[in-house]
């Protein structure tokens, strides 16, 4: 009897002591960065005092992935790994907890929302966080002439200035789910807000430069018949760019490794451009997809104005530092650079019944602005901008920058 009792007691202890695996929380940096997956996670056994834990932000915009619809996604991966996973209930808090009995099923549990993560981030669903611009809002002329040509088309003085606060001007993978329209005049029909009401306007009436003694001339085709085109289209003139990288960073990690990334490039970007000031032109119109009559995005092309390739040498330096952090997704990394000042986006556009972006006729503004000369610019700096968020000057939010020469090295 006192044996039983001794050995029911050891058996006691011994539960005691092995306790429950804990891991706290799932590291989501991508698969293709070089440290490991699960860099800061630690697995300890839980003791009568305290248990081991690490605190990894995830960022708010992955957990909806691991969740899945109506919580599927969550569920499936719990089930096949025999772990329960912990979802954070607020955006202030945004950790994940896996709690499992064996350091396997927690392994299998992470390397299976890594693999939904690095999924998701390949999908348009998981949209651009920030990107590398090179800022051109800070010339006021061409400010100046961005709202000309915005207040040409709608015909009001005020068109566009503060409009669409959380529009980005790239992001170019809308889809295309309006009827082609016929353009004939310069008729154009304004889509308010509301909806409920529209208003007709004749682009032709308003010179893009309000310094111009001259107008722009009549379009050739004869057919009549309405341009649909909201204020949302257009890009605010205070966020004007040329982009050189789209990014898609879901957590603090991922931001602060691409600020230092950026700012590591300065010296060899500054090597590139021989310590010499680059300027580009920006001249015409261009469409980057669709067609006239159903564009979705339309930009001004940009040249460097010397023929020496400084600029895009500059770039080049800058896009194989993210590719080769594993910052970069691979569709954008095969990407060929384009660099372009986009001045519409039909993403920015209300979704239509289906949950699509709509396309907008370019036709009669490509007659009107298609060889348009918006001038000469110095580039002075490269930024690390965030979607969605704006600093006092009305640009992206700056998370990092690195500056071009200016003046003319002796």
């Amino acid at each position: 009897m006192g044996g039983a009792k001794a050995k029911s007691g050891a058996m006691d202890k011994e539960k005691k002591k092995k306790g429950t695996l804990i891991w706290r929380p799932v590291c989501t940096q991508d698969s293709s960065l070089k440290e490991p997956v699960i860099k800061d996670a630690t697995i300890g056994l839980e003791s009568d005092c305290q248990m081991q834990k690490s605190n990894d932000k995830v960022g708010a915009s992955v957990i909806r992935f691991v969740k899945g619809k109506a919580g599927s996604t969550k569920e499936k991966i719990e089930k096949e790994t025999g772990v329960q996973i912990i979802l954070p209930s607020s955006k202030q808090n945004d950790s994940i907890i896996i709690e499992g009995t064996s350091a396997d099923s927690v392994a299998k549990a992470s390397e299976e929302i890594q693999r939904v993560i690095d999924e998701a981030v390949k999908t348009a669903s998981f949209d651009y966080s920030h990107f590398v611009s090179l800022p051109l809002a800070i010339h006021p002329e061409l400010v100046s002439k961005l709202v000309g040509f915005q207040n040409s088309i709608l015909g009001s003085s005020d068109a566009c200035i503060d409009e669409n606060p959380d529009g980005n001007s790239d992001g170019d993978n809308s889809e295309d789910s309006a009827q082609e329209q016929q353009l004939g005049n310069i008729s154009v029909e304004l889509e308010v807000a509301d909806d409920e009401e529209s208003v007709k306007v004749d682009v032709s009436v308003r010179p893009l430069d309000s310094n111009a003694p001259k107008e722009k001339e009549e379009p050739k085709s004869s057919n009549k018949s309405d341009l649909k085109i909201g204020k949302s289209v257009f890009i605010k003139p205070q966020t004007f760019h040329l982009t050189v990288l789209m990014l898609k960073l879901w957590n603090q990690k991922r931001v602060d490794l691409a600020a230092q990334v950026l700012k590591s490039t300065s010296s060899r970007v500054l090597d590139a451009l021989d310590n010499r000031p680059v300027f580009v032109r920006l001249k015409g119109l261009d469409l980057m997809r669709g067609s006239l009559a159903k564009a979705q995005v339309v930009y001004a092309p940009a040249e460097e104005i010397d023929s020496e390739n400084r600029l895009l040498h500059a770039c080049k330096i800058m896009i194989d530092a993210f590719v080769e952090a594993g910052l970069v997704i691979d569709k954008d990394a095969k990407s060929e650079l384009k660099l372009h000042a986009t001045l519409m986006n039909a993403r920015h556009r209300k979704r239509g019944k289906k949950g699509r972006f709509s396309s907008f006729n370019a036709r009669a503004i490509f007659e009107h602005f298609g060889s348009e000369e918006w001038g000469e610019y110095l580039i002075r700096q490269a930024h690390l901008s965030q979607r969605f968020k704006y600093d006092e000057n009305g640009y992206y939010h700056c998370c990092a920058s690195i500056p071009f020469p200016e003046n003319i090295s002796s």
